[in-house]
């Protein structure tokens, strides 16, 4: 069995949130580093409590994957 306590298939930092803020604050040219700052801080803040919660259901879907790959690589067999 794999180490999967580091497994940024069940990291939600790797698995959304970095992939959601470089989407959200690239989405433009950034015109100088307090620019990117501001963006970061307005993406931040748009994450609501919906968004989390759909997070929070991909987390157990993919740990219960997980699970059912035996610990092996899994994220071929999520929809």
């Amino acid at each position: 069995m794999l180490c999967i306590n580091r497994s940024p298939d069940l990291t939600p930092l790797d698995f959304f949130l970095w992939g959601h803020l470089k989407e959200t604050v690239y989405s433009s040219p950034a015109v100088s580093p307090e620019d990117v700052m501001a963006k970061i801080t307005v993406a931040v803040e748009e994450i609501d409590g919906a968004m989390l919660r759909r997070v929070r259901e991909n987390t157990i879907l993919r740990a219960e994957t997980c699970i059912e790959a035996g610990g092996a690589h899994f994220e071929h067999l999520l929809n």
